[in-house]
């Protein structure tokens, strides 16, 4: 997703209403630090790779017990029903800062950006949606056909916008940018699906006491927010909510996006960020460079070795999540964007580019982080263990084929001398 940062050399400080400081200036003189770092997309993804490398190369070798053991560790008050595993930590908690900062983009989007336009949201929103419809329905139609898990539909519907921007910015520097626009705008709308989808789906044990209070947090959580209390209270306020709807039923990781979604995204006088965009800066180099890795470092871990993956892939699982990701993906972002530009007579960002368009779809068949996300809700058996290796051989394969049909599209606009525009 992208990262709308402030410009170099600026110091803005981003008060609340009634004057505090919420947090300190955005940028040092222009200069670029660790923090900086880590907020870049392509980073990012090089180290959820490089984390996911070692999760799986650390399952496989003799000390995979170890691994095992760090994984089922159990932390936490038991008095509080929070005793829970270390890989259920980072799963239920490191992933809800992960969606506040999903939910943050979220939200000044649609109050600001792209999706604050019903005409301009339009082709994006129905692109994301078929790139949801037609992986979920090609899983759905593989497994109920070789009497499978039909339940696993949701798994290949997600796209790890990380991977698919870095792929996109080392092999399509050529391709017109309204297309790296249109694939983030589409993100933003499949990040939206996604956390509809979590939040409907899988809630289970459902108690609408704990329900109630986590709402009267959040709400609270709103008020201080726009009091422009101090960042120490808030996160005590979002801990109260993430333990309440934690106990509700509902999975915990949509607390972050529900806080997120009630902060402040408008626009500020005197060219000032707004409490949204401050807040997205300060959170997104934890989320990218802890809370993400730590949870793909738990939940990617299995054994790698022939046998096994030969196995895993014969599996209607695995082949319903690779099909549903390296085919229904591009399929169902083309057919859907064509449908809505040519059908609806919206705008079409790719209009004159469907070659261009198609290389960039290819990359949202990377359905990475929240792909093993819904699986590890979704499966808690030997299942897991083929959706993982789905998940793997999917998000690799479309990494490769996405990279090698957007070379070739670069070629054809560097042999024509200049980008084709995007209109």
């Amino acid at each position: 997703m992208g990262d709308h940062q402030p410009r170099a050399g600026r110091r803005r400080t981003g008060r609340g209403q009634n004057g505090r400081v919420l947090f300190g200036p955005l940028t040092r003189g222009g200069e670029r630090n660790f923090l900086d770092t880590l907020r870049a997309e392509n980073v990012g993804a090089l180290l959820l790779l490089l984390v996911s490398v070692l999760a799986l190369a650390w399952a496989s070798s003799p000390w995979e017990s170890a691994y095992r053991a760090i994984s089922d560790f159990r932390l936490g008050p038991g008095q509080v029903g929070l005793d829970l595993p270390v890989a259920t930590w980072a799963t239920d908690g490191l992933l809800a800062f992960f969606f506040f900062v999903v939910g943050l983009e979220l939200k000044r989007e649609f109050t600001t950006g792209e999706l604050s336009s019903p005409r301009r949201a339009a082709l994006p929103v129905i692109a994301a949606l078929g790139g949801m419809a037609a992986p979920a329905l090609i899983y759905l139609l593989v497994n109920l056909a070789a009497d499978g898990q039909p339940r696993g539909w949701a798994i290949p519907t997600a796209t790890d916008i990380a991977f698919a921007v870095a792929v996109i910015s080392a092999f399509g520097r050529r391709l017109p940018t309204a297309l790296r626009a249109f694939l983030l705008t589409l993100a933003v709308a499949d990040d939206f699906g996604g956390i509809i989808i979590i939040a409907t789906v899988f809630a289970h044990g459902f108690n609408l006491v704990a329900l109630l209070a986590g709402l009267a947090a959040i709400g609270v959580f709103a008020w201080l927010v726009r009091r422009g209390a101090h960042p120490a209270v808030l996160l005590v306020v979002g801990v109260l909510a993430w333990w309440a709807i934690h106990s509700s039923g509902i999975h915990a990781t949509i607390t972050g996006a529900a806080l997120a979604f009630t902060v402040p995204a408008g626009a500020r006088k005197d060219d000032e960020p707004s409490v949204a965009e401050r807040f997205e800066h300060v959170w997104r180099p934890f989320t990218a460079g802890f809370a993400v890795p730590v949870f793909a470092f738990f939940a990617v871990g299995m054994r790698v070795d022939p046998a096994t993956i030969g196995d895993s892939l014969s599996s209607p699982v695995a082949i319903g999540i690779i099909v549903g990701l390296v085919v229904g993906k591009p399929i169902g972002i083309v057919t859907a964007t064509l449908l809505g530009a040519r059908l609806l007579r919206l705008h079409a960002e790719a209009k004159g580019a469907w070659l261009d368009l198609l290389a960039v779809s290819c990359t949202a068949g990377i359905g990475f982080t929240v792909s093993l996300l819904v699986s590890s809700l979704t499966f808690q058996n030997g299942a897991g263990e083929v959706a993982k290796a789905g998940i793997l051989v999917a998000s690799v394969s479309s990494a490769v084929l996405g990279s090698a049909l957007l070379t070739w599209r670069s070629r054809v606009h560097e042999r024509r001398g200049d980008p084709v525009p995007v209109t």
